[in-house]
């Protein structure tokens, strides 16, 4: 049986990529798989599978030496378990810059494509194929797209995504426009999460001009529920940097409607990466960068100290 699942932190996009691709190999490709999950998934990614009904897959740590896997939605070692050089690799299907650190006992197939959605890039993938996709997975694929694009606010945003999702929405005669905002909400229901959780809902590390950085990224249409908490973030943000062993923890609040974020300054060295990042100045705990709303292409990019 093979594994299919993304990364940590799991959110709409890798959840739902993986259950599309799983279902496509055993329902269309008869290569019996199974969606799995790098932990408990965000609140808009459950939202999702329960409007589809479609149950959370199972949560694993680790793999087993031998297990056949798919990696989908990202290529990053730091991302994945620990033991990923013992599985059997056989495919990565991603549209993140490539990490390296990735060892496979053999040559496969990868696919790493500048769409702003894993769906979109498995939707080419399958081709004429894409015509069988069951009701639910199609809507799992259209979600995906609306949360990676933010409802087509990104820059990431692609006529490829935009394209896929009016046409799936059509198939489904679904109204894109009321399911973002249902999306949207559930996304920003942050009034059961603990600080600790909040970090955790889309946090990434990464190795970037010779220092480990962790950038958590919350996407909200309320960002005054987070910011009210923005001093216990700023705790647990330097808690999670001094425990893990990282030399920035970074932490971005989208706010989806706004077009901006607000990003946090736990100390004189995130002051210092924003002021040569993005020109914002500030003697406080958090500065206002107008128009920056994705980690991919507008906040990794520009990261400099």
């Amino acid at each position: 049986m093979i594994k299919v699942f993304g990364h940590r932190s799991p959110d709409t996009d890798s959840v739902g990529s993986a259950i599309a691709w799983a279902w496509y190999l055993s329902e269309v490709l008869d290569r019996p798989a199974e969606a799995k999950v790098l932990g408990e998934p965000s609140q808009e990614a459950k939202y999702v599978l329960e409007r589809w009904g479609i149950e959370v897959p199972e949560s694993i740590s680790e793999i087993e030496p031998g297990d056949q896997v798919v990696i989908v939605d990202t290529n990053n070692v730091a991302e994945l378990p620990e033991n990923i050089s013992d599985a059997d690799i056989v495919e990565i299907i991603d549209h993140h810059m490539l990490q390296g650190g990735l060892n496979t006992n053999r040559p496969i197939n990868v696919t790493v494509r500048p769409l702003a959605c894993t769906a979109t890039v498995m939707h080419q993938l399958m081709g004429a194929d894409a015509g069988k996709l069951a009701p639910e997975i199609k809507g799992l694929m259209l979600s995906c797209i609306i949360s990676d694009t933010l409802e087509f606010r990104s820059p990431t945003t692609t006529s490829a995504d935009r394209d896929l999702a009016e046409s799936l929405a059509k198939d489904l005669d679904v109204d894109i426009s009321e399911l973002a905002r249902a999306m949207f909400e559930a996304k920003s229901d942050i009034s059961s999460l603990s600080d600790a959780q909040l970090l955790q809902i889309d946090s990434k590390n990464f190795e970037i001009n010779g220092k480990s950085v962790r950038i958590s990224v919350l996407e909200t249409t309320n960002p005054s529920s987070v910011l009210d908490r923005r001093q216990g973030i700023i705790n647990e943000m330097e808690k999670c940097r001094a425990e893990d062993g990282f030399d920035l923890a970074l932490v971005f609040v989208v706010d989806i409607l706004a077009q901006n974020s607000v990003m946090l300054l736990p100390n004189e060295f995130a002051r210092q990466v924003a002021s040569k990042s993005f020109g914002a100045i500030s003697t406080g705990d958090s500065v206002v960068l107008p128009g920056i709303v994705s980690r991919k292409k507008q906040i990794i990019p520009n990261l400099a100290w």
